[in-house]
């Protein structure tokens, strides 16, 4: 059965980022569509998000967003951050061929920059 995760590090403090806020987003298909939006969150104290995003029937193939806010997670740590933030909300988005396939999408974030793959 297919299914859709996400966990983000905080690459600035080597811990995982707990309370993130998430969203996730299908894409439209064609140019001009508006982004739908499937899920909000706040990922747990593992800096992952408590259950799938989207698994079984509800995983289709795709575009979709993700999008992490990454200038508030910081902020609510303590970090003084210029305004407007370098990095504030950080979308990520990627495509699901196989909708029976598992698609984990990382994050390791901090303030200056960010990267993804997809993971295992």
């Amino acid at each position: 059965m297919g299914k859709l995760t996400t966990h983000v590090l905080d690459t600035m403090h080597g811990r995982p980022a707990a309370a993130m806020a998430v969203r996730l987003y299908r894409l439209g298909d064609g140019p001009g569509l508006e982004a739908q939006l499937i899920k909000s969150l706040q990922l747990n104290a593992d800096g992952r998000a408590d259950a799938p995003l989207l698994e079984g029937e509800a995983l289709q193939a795709g575009r979709y967003r993700l999008v992490f806010g990454v200038a508030a997670y910081f902020r609510a740590r303590g970090e003084v951050l210029p305004e407007p933030a370098f990095l504030d909300e950080v979308p990520l988005d990627f495509g699901i061929a196989d909708p029976g396939a598992h698609y984990h999408v990382p994050l390791l974030a901090s303030p200056w920059s960010y990267s993804t793959y997809r993971g295992s």
